[in-house]
């Protein structure tokens, strides 16, 4: 049996629809297993499907967990493994935010990268999106997950929040999911547990504070900002909700949503701020609590396209850009840019974005495409992962246990043409070969390879 502490029960037995019987009961019972399909990759997935997550049309429960790790299908990022309460970001922004419109947007702790690729999925192609994370390990992990979705309009950034506080009033819409006690993956991660104090939660709030501090002058002249964590503390979540708009003057909104869906509904001690809370004993997921917020202002958002004198990134001549016509899908349609012997797939807002604020750290700009060497294209793992690559590389279609093996990096024959060679399943990609008379390389990178 799952013991929870009594201090804990104790900190958030007067928490807005907290019932302890039914709570504690809950915490015995296996978590769901639940996922998020990448809209932009569908697919045939090998695994049975149980119900739809009610908030989230692109989340579905699972009857069983499968194994993530030799799925191909996950892999070749067709889906992404996400606790279900956290799929309400999409409801609560579809409700609040014109997803027609060229946007810029924050993700601010970003890894693993579930919210972004998330966030991602609502953007119009034309819009980007910042995802940064302050761990240089954990930024990693962003990247490759990042890489995995295919999407060309993202950029990762290594920053410490701090970094963004010079950056005004350019970001429509702003997700922090902030660093917390995480009581509300208790029942997924067991070993939580004995981390919890009241002391560390304190801790917690104090440095959500100066997160949103740092980037709430971020946000753009009615833009949306986006606050969630993975705990039902109130000093965490419904006090952190009263601080912003009493701190920073924006207003709460208040999110619709369907009464069998099971969410409970908060609004602050201090101010009406509404927040919205998820208890597994009442949904089919584990904790969670968000509230979002807009930021009323009639004037215009400084949002200025002036290049920086000392620009890093710039559009490479239209002769460089033949040498990805057989690669890239409609390639006049992008925009291609080179930094060092690199070349980066992207769109005009997020070239504008780099060149402007030079101080930030990119970890990642786009879609990597390659390098040029003597005019022949070395490509790039993130381009086996685009979804904007062509359709007439050559490819090689690879059954279940190749595909295997080519992951773990074993050996196996094929027979093709010498070249390179995008190696697939169920026509995803999954990496490059290079063919070399009865013999290929293999050049899926090692962070990408099955271990086991």
């Amino acid at each position: 049996m799952l013991e929870l502490p009594s201090s804990f029960l104790s900190s958030i037995s007067n928490c807005c629809g907290f019932d302890k019987e039914a709570f504690i009961n809950a915490h015995q019972i296996d978590s769901p297993t639940s996922i998020r399909i990448n809209p932009f990759k569908p697919a045939i997935l090998n695994f049975d499907l149980d119900r739809k997550v009610p908030w989230n049309e692109n989340g579905f429960y699972l009857n069983e967990r499968p194994n993530f790790t030799h799925d191909l299908l996950f892999q070749a990022g067709c889906y992404y493994v996400q606790e279900a309460g956290s799929m309400f970001i999409h409801h609560a922004l579809l409700s609040c935010v014109d997803f027609n419109k060229q946007l810029v947007a924050l993700d601010i702790c970003g890894a693993p990268g579930g919210k972004s690729t998330l966030l991602n999925s609502l953007l119009n192609s034309e819009s980007v999106l910042v995802s940064n994370e302050v761990s240089k390990s954990r930024a990693e992990v962003l990247s490759q997950n990042i890489a995995k979705w295919g999407t060309s309009n993202v950029i990762v950034t290594n920053n410490d929040p701090t970094s963004f506080s010079s950056i005004e009033t350019i970001f429509d819409v702003i997700l922090v999911d902030a660093p917390c006690s995480g009581s509300g993956l208790f029942r997924k991660q067991h070993d939580a547990i004995d981390e919890w104090s009241e002391d560390n939660v304190n801790l917690c709030a104090q440095r959500q504070k100066r997160i949103l501090a740092d980037i709430a002058g971020s946000l753009a002249n009615n833009g949306i900002l986006l606050y969630s964590t993975c705990s039902y503390s109130e000093k965490e979540n419904e006090e952190i909700a009263d601080w912003l708009v009493e701190e920073f003057n924006l207003e709460s909104i208040q999110i619709p949503f369907q009464k069998e869906w099971g969410i409970i509904e908060t609004t602050g001690k201090n101010t009406n701020a509404y927040g919205y809370r998820f208890y597994p004993d009442k949904t089919k997921s584990e904790g969670f609590y968000c509230s979002v917020f807009v930021k009323k202002n009639d004037e215009e958002s400084y949002r200025s396209t002036k290049k920086n004198k000392h620009e890093t990134f710039s559009d490479i001549k239209p002769k460089e850009k033949e040498f990805f016509t057989n690669w890239i899908k409609n390639v006049n349609e992008h925009v291609i840019i080179k930094f060092k012997d690199d070349y980066l797939l992207t769109n005009a807002l997020a070239v504008d974005f780099i060149n402007k604020y030079t101080h930030l750290y990119l970890k990642k700009v786009g879609t990597t495409i390659g390098s040029l060497i003597k005019n022949d294209v070395i490509p790039h793992h993130d381009l086996a992962m685009s979804i904007h690559k062509n359709e007439y590389i050559k490819t090689y279609e690879s059954d279940y246990d190749e595909s295997i093996r080519f992951m773990k990096k074993d050996n196996f024959k094929i027979e093709c043409d010498n070249g390179w060679i995008l190696i697939t399943y169920q026509y995803f990609g999954l990496g490059w070969i290079k063919q070399l008379g009865n013999r290929f390389n293999n050049y899926l990178p090692n962070e990408f390879r099955i271990l086991r």
